[in-house]
């Protein structure tokens, strides 16, 4: 099968991991992949963004911005036209983005098989937070991109309801959560290796990976650690992001810069190595609709996890079996069972072995989601006629 991979994103973070991943898998079960994506992202390293959206962003007013963001689909089309007709490819995949129409478009004009892949709700995340000026046109692109998919891939049930209130069909949706590279955490590396570069001292380490952002509520972690049950353990957070600096002078105030390590910025491909030294791993918050590729990271190396009950998280996680849930409400919650587990090393052997276990038993892997997919695009494929890469031409 050929498949025309289509997205929006400008940058190098989490998102673009998926994207890789999959466009990978694909590739390695045999099938030729086309990606139109932005030019520019290949230029970039992991963590860099877009200093241009940023840019526009922040001095632009959001509506001219996002008429911008609209036009930008016009010529986003003209780019899937001239590949369509080059390459002729028998589907198109789409990673979903607010104003973005340009797939519908083309799957409409060639008559192609079109799924689209969602992993949140963009109408919803920037109304909440204030940065949609265009309301209307915003949620009649998402409606539109969503019931016009063949297939919609929403990454959990939380998301699918969401998905289905816009009209999609349930018949028309396939829950699909993120994942891990199979061979890339298929074993666990060295922790105590990376300990000791790290200078960590400490025999026990609490751990956190991703962009540190604000709700993620790490400074409960670090006022935590002034507690005398957890002298014997490390905070390690591996990533950056804008609370970094306010989290490192909370530190700094209680005296806990020896016990608490920031490693900014690090290669995507040496992730498995930081977390291989974690003895809890932290998923500390999370919003409601999202599937974190943090998590399944954890789970592949087998660390006990602690994480927020909440129901997006019960899809993947069960409390006490393969981590430990805490209520996320409760400050006093959290405290409680993260102390449980500092105190308990056979819980956390327990909750990690039963982890790595769970991945296994649901095919948690980039490579299971890519054989789904194209088990969709095959169902579809039967109901599509042939040929119909260039019918439109």
């Amino acid at each position: 099968m050929k498949i025309l991979y289509h997205h929006r994103v400008a940058s190098k973070d989490g998102q673009y991991v998926h994207i890789e991943e999959i466009i990978k898998a694909f590739r390695q079960l045999g099938h030729e992949v086309v990606v139109v994506e932005p030019e520019s992202v290949n230029q970039r390293e992991f963590g860099e963004g877009s200093r241009l959206v940023s840019t526009v962003r922040a001095y632009i007013p959001g509506f001219i911005h996002e008429l911008a963001e609209f036009g930008y689909s016009c010529l986003e089309y003209l780019k899937l036209r001239k590949a369509i007709i080059r390459h002729r490819p028998d589907v198109i995949y789409e990673r979903y983005n607010l104003f973005f129409i340009s797939g519908v478009w083309a799957a409409r004009h060639f008559h192609l098989p079109y799924i689209v892949e969602v992993n949140s709700p963009l109408f919803e995340e920037r109304s909440t937070h204030g940065r949609l000026g265009l309301k209307w046109l915003a949620r009649w692109t998402e409606t539109l991109v969503w019931k016009s998919a063949d297939y919609v891939l929403p990454v959990t049930a939380v998301l699918a309801q969401r998905v289905a209130a816009a009209g999609v069909p349930a018949e028309r949706m396939q829950v699909i959560p993120n994942g891990v590279n199979r061979e890339e955490f298929s074993s666990v590396a060295d922790g105590v290796a990376m300990k000791k570069q790290l200078g960590i001292q400490q025999p026990n380490v609490l751990g956190f990976t991703g962009f540190v952002r604000e709700w993620h509520g790490l400074d409960r972690v670090i006022s935590l650690m002034s507690d005398s049950d957890l002298e014997d353990w490390h905070f390690l957070v591996v990533g950056d992001g804008p609370v970094k600096a306010a989290l490192q002078e909370q530190a700094r105030r209680a005296g806990l810069e020896q016990r608490v390590t920031f490693t900014g910025l690090v290669n995507r491909d040496t992730i498995r190595d930081y977390v291989s030294c974690f003895d809890v791993a932290l998923q500390p918050d999370v919003v409601d609709y999202a599937s974190p590729l943090k998590l399944f990271e954890y789970l592949a190396l087998g660390k006990a996890v602690l994480a927020p009950d909440m129901a997006n998280i019960r899809e993947i996680l069960s409390n006490d079996t393969n981590a430990s849930l805490f209520d996320n409400g409760s400050d006093e919650d959290f405290r409680c069972k993260l102390a449980r587990l500092c105190s308990d090393s056979a819980l956390r052997d327990r909750l990690g072995r039963n982890a790595r276990e769970l991945l296994e038993q649901k095919g948690y892997y980039w490579d299971e989601n890519a054989r789904l997919i194209v088990y969709l695009f095959q169902r579809l494929l039967q109901r599509f006629p042939a040929p119909v890469a260039l019918r439109g031409k």
